[in-house]
C-alpha cells in the first residue's frame, strides 16, 4: 500500500487494523524515528517493556531468516498486542518481508525503518503492493512545515510568536525533524512562564556561538580525540551550556552521518552528501565531517544513537547528576571512535 504524503499523518493516527507491517524511510531520519516511535507507542505504552516490544537490527535479521516471523508470532507473557521493530532495514532483507506478508502469523505490528529508498527499491515494492502492509516516506521539512512545527508546539502553551521571531527560527532550523525538535523543545524551556517569543528570544536559544561549542564537541568525540573533547566540554560548562542541550546537538551530530552513511553506501561521495546537507556545514568543519563519515559504520552509528537516547532519558527522567552521564556518554563515543572498523 502507497502512502500519499499528504494521507501519513492520518494514517498514523489512525492505523487501520488490516496493516501488520509499516515501511518508514526517507532522507528524514529524525522523522523516521519519530513516526516510528509513535507508531509503537499506539500499541505499547512502555517502550521498553521487553515482552511485548522486540527489536531487530537489519544486519542480525538476514543472518536469521525466520526471526522475523517468530518474533511476529511469539505471544507476550503479560497479555496485549507486540511490536517488533526492524531498524536499518533494507533491499537486502526484501525477499524475507515478502514471504512473511505473503504468509504472516501473529498478531504483532511490524515497523521497518529504512533510510532514503529509491522509487525502484525493492524493499519499498514489497511494502507497497502488499494489501496488509505500507510504505510511508519521510521528507525532510520545509520551511513552511517547520513554520507549523513550531507554532503547533507554542499555541498549545498560550505563548505567541513574534513575525519576525518565527522567520528567524526557521532560517535557523535545519531540515530534519529530530533536530528541529529537540531545538523547539530548548526554545519551550527557554519561554517557561511566558506569553511571546520574540527575535531576541529565539537568538537567544539558537544562536551562534553555543551552537558552535556544542558541534566542537561533538566533532571531538566523532573524530576520538579525547583531549579536544576534554577541553570542550570544560569550555561548555564554564559557559553554564545545560547537559541536555549538549544531548541534543549530539543525537543531531549523529543522526546526520548515520543518514550520510546510507548516502554514501547508495554510491554519492562525501563531498556531494556534505554540499547537499541541510543545514549546510561550515567549512571549517567539512574535514572532520568527512573523516567522521569513513571512520563510522552505519552499525556503529545506530549504538551511538541509541546510547545518547538512553543518556537523555536518563538526565530527564532520575536524579543522575547530568553533566556527569552526559559527559560518560561523549567519552565513550571518543572511546568507540579509536576502535577498528
Amino acid at each position: 500500500m502507497i502512502v500519499k504524503p499528504a494521507d501519513s499523518e492520518r494514517l498514523l493516527a489512525h492505523l487501520p487494523q488490516h496493516l501488520i507491517a509499516v515501511l518508514l524511510y526517507g532522507p528524514d531520519q529524525g522523522l523516521v524515528r519519530e513516526r516510528a516511535e509513535r507508531l509503537a507507542r499506539s500499541i505499547v505504552s512502555d517502550l521498553h517493556d521487553p515482552f511485548r516490544v522486540s527489536e531487530i537490527d537489519g544486519a542480525a535479521l538476514l543472518e536469521d531468516g525466520g526471526r522475523l516471523s517468530g518474533e511476529a508470532a511469539a505471544l507476550s507473557m503479560t497479555g496485549g498486542r507486540r511490536v517488533v521493530r526492524i531498524r536499518g532495514a533494507g533491499n537486502a532483507a526484501a525477499r524475507l518481508f515478502g514471504s512473511f506478508l505473503a504468509a504472516p502469523g501473529g498478531e504483532a505490528l511490524v515497523i521497518a525503518e529504512a533510510g532514503d529508498l529509491a522509487r525502484d527499491s525493492s524493499l519499498r515494492e514489497v511494502f507497497e503492493e502488499a494489501s496488509n502492509a505500507a510504505a510511508i516516506a519521510c521528507y525532510l521539512d520545509s520551511p513552511q512545515t517547520i513554520s507549523e512545527l513550531l507554532r503547533s508546539s507554542l499555541e498549545p502553551l498560550g505563548i505567541a510568536i513574534a513575525p519576525d521571531a518565527l522567520a528567524e527560527a526557521v532560517s535557523l532550523l535545519g531540515a530534519d525533524r529530530g533536530t528541529t525538535r529537540r531545538e523547539v523543545e530548548k526554545l519551550l524551556l527557554y519561554l517557561h512562564g511566558r506569553q511571546r517569543a520574540t527575535i531576541e528570544d529565539v537568538r537567544a536559544i539558537m544562536g551562534d556561538e553555543a551552537e558552535a561549542r556544542i558541534e566542537e564537541a561533538c566533532d571531538a568525540a566523532g573524530e576520538g580525540d579525547v583531549r579536544r573533547l576534554d577541553r570542550s566540554l570544560e569550555r561548555l560548562r564554564n559557559a553554564g551550556i545545560s547537559p541536555i542541550a549538549i544531548l541534543w546537538k549530539a543525537i543531531g551530530h549523529f543522526q546526520r552521518l548515520a543518514l550520510a552513511r546510507t548516502q554514501l553506501a547508495g554510491g554519492d561521495s562525501p563531498d556531494a552528501i556534505a554540499r547537499r546537507s541541510r543545514p549546510p556545514i561550515h567549512f571549517t568543519r567539512l574535514t572532520a565531517f568527512k573523516t567522521q563519515l569513513r571512520n563510522w559504520s552505519e552499525e556503529r552509528l545506530g549504538e551511538v544513537l541509541d546510547l545518547l537516547l538512553e543518556t537523555e532519558a536518563l538526565c530527564k527522567s532520575t536524579g543522575v547528576p547530568s553533566e556527569t552521564v552526559c559527559s560518560r556518554a561523549l567519552y565513550t563515543v571518543a572511546a568507540w571512535a579509536r576502535l577498528p572498523r
